[in-house]
């Protein structure tokens, strides 16, 4: 599937450097971790708040859970809660529900990058579809989206046995 005309204008625009792969449908972060071979560590998750009367990007490892009371104690926030999947749907209307691409910019959203993604050299995450992957340099992520570092408890996300 090829990428929304909205996303290729906005790599297109910054002269992005990357490469896209599809897979078969995977609905979470660790799922397209495994259909694309990847440490989970690499892929990029999403996490979209509302704190403070605005909505964030939280991007984090796949490999990870957020935790988001010290999620608000880092960002200063006096109020944090996740996005539900309508404010989702009205957010992201390009996107299937829950494949949102970590790119605040363009959708008008400040985003906040875990330091410990930000130390991995290369990136992947979801190009709008369960089905497709965008990967690149971290650096050039860095340089895409301009996101502000973080650093908050994350705890190894469980697998299902």
């Amino acid at each position: 599937m090829p990428l929304s005309e909205r996303l290729r204008s906005f790599l297109d625009s910054r002269h992005a450097e990357f490469t896209l792969t599809s897979h078969p449908k995977a609905y979470t972060a660790r799922e397209l971790a495994v259909a694309e071979r990847l440490p989970a560590r690499e892929v990029a998750k999403t996490v979209v708040v509302f704190g403070d009367g605005e909505y964030h990007m939280v991007i984090i490892p796949a490999s990870k859970l957020i935790d988001l009371h010290e999620l608000r104690a880092a960002l200063g926030f006096s109020q944090l809660r996740l996005a539900t999947e309508l404010e989702l749907g009205k957010l992201f209307p390009d996107c299937e529900l829950g494949a949102m691409p970590p790119l605040g910019p363009l959708y008008g959203l400040p985003v906040y990058l875990e330091r410990t993604l930000a130390g991995q050299d290369t990136i992947a995450f979801n190009a709008g579809t369960h089905n497709d992957v965008i990967h690149m340099q971290t650096a050039e992520y860095r340089r895409l989206v301009s996101p502000q570092l973080v650093s908050t408890v994350l705890e190894p996300a469980f697998t299902r046995a």
